[in-house]
This record gives structure tokens, sequence and C-alpha cells, in this order.
């Protein structure tokens, strides 16, 4: 009886700790954003990998830093923004508890389709640098 008591009780916690990951494609943060932007017209697209340990927050923003979108994704998933304005983006993510700002912008032209990858631990000098957690959440 104590077993099958204790089996349940693992069974009930291991579900309440996974069920708190999101899911590739989640807005975690729509509370802390505007609206959503979206462009029709363009048919741009931009694929976003995530090849390292851990899951990330994105953000995108056009070439004035406006917020355009921000999505989930799990680590070694990834997942298309579509309907992309044409603007040059900059790219911000939440890795573990700091956020990031890639150096490199991206142009999106009309029809376009482009693929960034995270690829290795952005903690690292390189490709990316600190911001404050007031830059990665102002609209």
């Amino acid at each position: 009886m104590k077993k099958s008591l204790f089996l349940l009780f693992f069974l009930l916690c291991t579900s309440f700790a996974l069920s708190q990951r999101g899911k590739t494609g989640d807005s975690t943060f729509a509370h802390r954003f505007p609206d959503d932007v979206f462009n029709t017209v363009s048919n741009a697209t931009l694929e976003m990998i995530n090849e390292v340990d851990h899951d990330i927050i994105v953000v995108i923003r056009d070439q004035n830093k406006k917020y355009l979108r921000h999505v989930y994704i799990r680590n070694l998933e990834r997942f298309t923004f579509d309907k992309l304005p044409i603007t040059r983006l900059y790219v911000q993510f939440k890795s573990k508890e700091f956020y990031y700002e890639d150096r490199e912008r991206t142009p999106i032209n009309y029809g376009d389709n482009h693929i960034f990858n995270f690829y290795f631990d952005p903690r690292l000098e390189g490709n990316y640098y600190k911001i404050t957690e007031e830059e990665f959440f102002k609209p």
C-alpha cells in the first residue's frame, strides 16, 4: 500500500514539474509586450533553430528597435516567424537568467527566407552581448 501511494505521489510530482515547461511557439510574456506585428504582403520568414542545451525566449525587433514578436523555443527545436515586415531585424533572447542581443542585423526583404541558429553557449564572447531586462522587455 505504501509503495503504491509513493509511486502515485512520485508520478504526480513528475507530471507537475514537466507541465511548467513551455512549448515551442508559446508567447510566454504576452502580458509584458504589445500586440504582435504582422505584414501579410511581404511573404518573408525567419526560422529560429535552438541548438543549445536549454530553452530560450526570442524577441525580434525592427530597425527602430520596436517590438515585433516573441516566442518560446525549446532546446533542439525550431520555430518560423512568418509574415514579417520589410526591415532590418534585431534578435534578442533570454537564455537561462541572462538577456542577450545579436550583434548582426538581419535584413528582411520581400519574399526572403532566413535562418538564425543558436548553436553555442551565448555566455561565451562572440556574436552576442548582454543587455538588461529592461531593454529586453521594452515595447
